[in-house]
């Protein structure tokens, strides 16, 4: 395979050119790189491009409007190529309000065409036999100036999407699944970012906060608050002052005092002579709190499930699973568990009732409408 010439790509004149010249070109390929590993406020830091013809390689820092682009990845004409979308379909939207229509996904496409190993790595090695070096990929991307080593590694993301494209393409449209794969492209390239949930809990991120009885919620919560206060004066991302687990573990402790604290272990000495008496200031204000001033963590009510749905629902996952090995396609793209459950309730006896079920994809009725109506 022929190696393509990389532009760095830092105007808004050079923007401009190169939306030109993709403008002529009827796929694109494209990726990108955020910061999420080093700062508080995530931010896209690089946007890379891939033609038949070169890799361009873009700076947002450098040019803060790239509406210039919008019109490319708005041109339902030029079919955009990504390898695992979602990320990027939420970036793109929130930084730069940018829409993408005729989305292709290399990455949910391995799943339509049962690779074991799905990332860009085991896909390109898969097919070219051409290792990707992955030593940059939590380097920070909003250092500048860039090192040359550090945009041609960026470059190789969007490298070889536009053959792997055309590889896939070929064998999906062979197996008859190329338009199952636009129909769950479609889905992707409309996510979009979270809305602002500054009044939300911020346990209601953190895994296993569920489990915490209301005065540990109420401990969590104050260190929550009080680390986001820390990670954003300091522009830092919140795991790199003091890690979930740290929290979630003091929250069940409530060390008494300092003494206490420190010999949980929990904070390392850097951090103890750092945090140590406000950790312990957010602990007590916590435990002030009277029982109805805590914090419980919202639940919906269960829904009862007869045995006879419980049936129905180890059916449908049996079903899926032997689908899947028959077919040599990721089981979870064949039902997910939503419609799973939806089918083993609702157990359609008609296509029209089939209808009715939002999960399901036009291909899924299509290839699966009789066997499921005849569970």
């Amino acid at each position: 395979m022929e190696p393509l010439a990389i532009e760095y790509i830092q105007t808004r004149a050079g923007l401009e050119d190169l939306a030109g010249r993709l403008a002529r070109h009827s796929a694109v390929a494209a990726d990108l790189e955020a910061d999420s590993m080093h700062h508080f406020e995530e931010k896209v830091c690089l946007l890379q491009l891939g033609t038949t013809e070169g890799c361009y390689v873009v700076d947002p820092l450098a040019i803060a409007d790239l509406s210039a682009l919008a019109p490319m990845f708005a041109d339902p004409g030029t079919v955009k190529i990504f390898h695992g979308a979602d990320y990027d379909m939420r970036c793109l939207y929130r930084d730069f309000g940018i829409n993408v229509e005729n989305l292709f996904d290399t990455e949910l496409a391995s799943r339509f065409l049962g690779y074991g190993a799905t990332s860009l790595e085991a896909v390109i090695a898969r097919h070219f036999d051409i290792p990707l070096d992955k030593k940059f990929q939590k380097k920070d991307w909003s250092m500048r100036p860039l090192p040359e080593e550090m945009i041609s590694y960026a470059a190789d993301d969007v490298r070889y999407l536009i053959p792997l494209y055309r590889e896939m393409k070929a064998t999906l449209e062979k197996k008859g699944r190329m338009e199952w794969v636009r129909q769950h492209c479609e889905d992707i390239a409309a996510v979009r970012p979270d809305p602002p949930g500054e009044q939300d809990p911020l346990f209601l991120k953190i895994k296993g906060a569920g489990r915490l009885d209301p005065k540990s919620l109420a401990v969590l919560e104050n260190l929550l608050a009080f680390r986001r206060g820390i990670a954003r004066k300091k522009d830092r991302p919140p795991f790199k002052i003091l890690g979930n687990q740290t929290l979630l573990e003091l929250a069940r402790q409530k060390p008494k005092d300092s003494e206490s604290l420190e010999k949980t272990r929990l904070l390392s000495k850097k951090q103890f002579h750092m945090y140590g008496s406000d950790v312990m200031r957010e602990i007590h204000s916590a435990l002030m709190l009277s029982p109805d001033q805590r914090p419980r963590y919202p639940r919906g009510k269960s829904k009862s499930v007869s045995p006879a749905v419980t049936r129905r629902i180890r059916h449908l996952k049996q079903w899926r699973q032997e689908k899947a090995e028959q077919m040599e396609m990721d089981p979870a793209l064949i039902l997910n568990k939503a419609a799973l459950r939806q089918l083993a309730e609702k157990q359609p006896k008609t296509r029209e009732a089939l209808d009715e079920i939002a999960e399901l994809k036009p291909w899924q009725k299509e290839q699966f409408a009789d066997e499921w109506i005849r569970m």
